[in-house]
């Protein structure tokens, strides 16, 4: 029974532990350190599409590391990152209305606004598009909460 007890009261420690984790600022995957899985966050504005970023044109920003597909676009981001980044750090934008994180599909994108945002799957985008107004008002509130945890 303590060795119960003690597994149990060992996984609700890590499980507790986990949850008060912050959260990164910028999105990137657990075996990369790539924002928008690897593409070029200037793109979705000049292209209207996303486009794969290369190694060869790449910049650190915020901790994460951004990739563009030419020296163009990785100029624009370095005189103005602010006006190119991803809201929400690049987390699913419809998650963070949700008060909660997910990670995306760089396929999945709105430019509202003169912002991009970003969604986790066709479903959640579907979801996102029928109110996203009224969404991203309440990400926008959501998402100070979600960097201080």
């Amino acid at each position: 029974m303590k060795k119960i007890v003690g597994s149990l009261l060992a996984v609700l420690s890590f499980t507790v532990s986990f949850a008060s984790f912050a959260i990164e600022p910028i999105y990137t995957s657990f075996f990369s350190n790539d924002a928008i899985k690897g593409y070029d966050t200037v793109a979705y504005f000049t292209e209207g599409k996303p486009v794969e970023g290369s190694a060869e044109y790449s910049h650190k920003y915020k901790g994460a590391n951004w990739l563009f597909s030419s020296q163009e676009n990785l100029d624009l981001f370095k005189a103005a990152p602010e006006k190119y980044e991803p809201q929400y750090g690049g987390y699913c934008a419809y998650a963070v209305s949700q008060n909660q994180t997910a990670s995306i599909k760089p396929e999945l994108f709105t430019i509202e606004g003169g912002k991009l945002y970003l969604n986790y799957s066709k479903s959640i985008n579907s979801k996102w598009l029928k109110d996203k107004t009224e969404y991203i008002k309440t990400a926008d509130e959501n998402w100070p909460s979600l960097l201080a945890n």
